[in-house]
């Protein structure tokens, strides 16, 4: 480990690894200073030349990504002199930038806004019958869109194609007023991971296709959450709306940095499954594919239980909550019931790969394990009491607490998903993570644990 040193920036002194990066610790001081091309999962680039500092000593000055840290060094991040610098080259930057912000999806997320309103503000010396032009909306890909007149050039896009996913799809040709970004001849964006370029591009060339025009970012409320793709347990941001009198809805997944999981990034898969958590819901209690009342559910439901009460088999889903698990075995201990998870359907070796995705598709397993619950089929012949597991099973008779409609005998009633939820999961490699309610329903789906209050009762 290097030695700790001691440096001062804007008359503050801080301690520092001798020889880290001056970006990183402006970074995690919150010491504020524009940059498009660096980020800590690329590292530097210094070709925007926009987190430039005086440093004592130094004729001019320096780019804060490709200066190493050096015991007495005296910075200034701040300043007449420095902020001249930094508009002079964002007036370079915004020489061909097109006014789309009206009509941008970046617009209220988008850095080169910011640095204009702290740093630019100037009256440009380009018309705009003079700004070259490049093409505008080309489909890359993998639900990602291009404008290259909006493009900085920061190259963090070809470079998450280059040192992160190794499928370089992605470059830049072309030289001065004609260089832009583009996929290779012949290609697309193809990878597993392509989406990770929208959050990464730090204005509003690069937009998700899934996403584009769905919703104003400054109507959206954020919650933090845990991805239930798979059993890696990648940390992600919930972005929804509730629009008046309509119903709370969910409008993207985005990755939140986990450097113990997940690092900046998240699957496409994982970050398109918010479809998936809102499509085909079961709303209504269902008996033998016909609609019931609540009440009624759970008293057919009290009945069977009572009927078959020396035969239940409980089946747990592995993506609940802990907290729901734990809750489902209490109540199956009460029963005198048998429990199990069948394991077997969330195996998908074509899924895992070296990365951030798991053959283990269920997201809470390590929980299972944890408490030794059985992961054999249920014996058919006993009333199965089925908690979401994913597995649609032929038994004497079957209560299930479903999330989403399936084609299935017996009693259904609806259950909460995660995201109108708050719990804890573990992942594969024994992190626990919390998962915060995201999604607040006009009429609230009963949870798993307000269904075993009421059957209590």
């Amino acid at each position: 480990m290097s030695e700790m040193i001691d440096i001062i920036v804007d008359s503050q002194s801080y301690k520092v690894q001798n020889g880290s990066l001056l970006i990183d610790l402006l970074i995690k001081e919150k010491i504020k200073v524009p940059y498009f091309c660096y980020h800590e999962s690329l590292g530097a680039d210094g070709n925007c030349r926009m987190c430039m500092v005086e440093i004592e000593g130094q004729k001019r000055p320096q780019i804060a990504c490709d200066t190493f840290i050096k015991p007495g060094m005296i910075i200034r991040s701040k300043g007449e002199n420095i902020e001249k610098v930094r508009t002079d080259i964002l007036e370079l930057e915004l020489i061909n930038h097109p006014v789309d912000c009206p009509i941008c999806d970046q617009a209220g997320e988008c850095s080169l806004q910011e640095f204009y309103m702290e740093y630019g503000l100037h009256d440009s010396k380009i018309s705009i019958s003079e700004k070259v032009k490049h093409s505008k909306h080309l489909d890359l890909g993998s639900n990602v869109m291009l404008d290259q007149e909006r493009c900085v050039l920061c190259a963090r896009c070809t470079r998450f194609t280059d040192k992160i996913t190794y499928t370089h799809e992605l470059g830049i040709i072309g030289r001065g007023d004609e260089a832009k970004v583009t996929t290779m001849p012949g290609r697309k964006l193809d990878n597993p991971y392509a989406m990770n370029v929208v959050d990464l591009c730090p204005v509003g060339a690069l937009t998700s296709k899934d996403f584009r025009f769905a919703q104003r970012v400054w109507f959206l409320q954020t919650v933090d959450s845990i991805c239930h793709g798979c059993a890696k347990g990648c940390n992600i941001y919930i972005d929804h709306n509730k629009i008046k009198y309509q119903d709370d809805v969910i409008y993207r997944f985005r990755p939140r940095r986990n450097d113990n999981v997940n690092g900046f990034f998240i699957c496409d898969a994982g970050r398109l499954s918010y479809k998936q958590l809102q499509e085909n819901r079961l709303e209504s209690a269902i008996l033998n594919g016909e609609k019931i009342t609540q009440m009624q559910a759970i008293a057919k439901a009290k009945e069977l239980l009572a009927k078959h009460k020396e035969n239940i088999t409980v089946v747990i889903d592995a993506n609940l909550y802990t907290e729901e698990i734990e809750a489902i075995l209490a109540f199956a201990k009460e029963l005198n019931a048998k429990v199990c998870s069948p394991k077997e359907v969330y195996r998908d070796e074509s899924f895992k790969d070296d990365m951030l995705r798991s053959s283990n598709r269920a997201a809470n397993y390590k929980t299972i394990e944890r408490l030794n619950i059985d992961t054999k089929e249920p014996d058919s012949s006993s009333l199965i009491l089925n908690f979401n597991h994913p597995q649609d099973f032929e038994a004497t008779s079957v209560i299930n607490f479903l999330t989403h409609n399936r084609l299935s005998l017996g009693l259904s009633l609806p259950i909460a998903a995660y995201s109108e939820n708050e719990g804890t999961l573990t992942n594969e490699d024994g992190f626990t993570q919390k998962c915060e309610k995201a999604i607040f329903k006009n009429v609230p789906i009963p949870t798993i644990i307000e269904h075993l209050i009421r059957l209590r009762r």
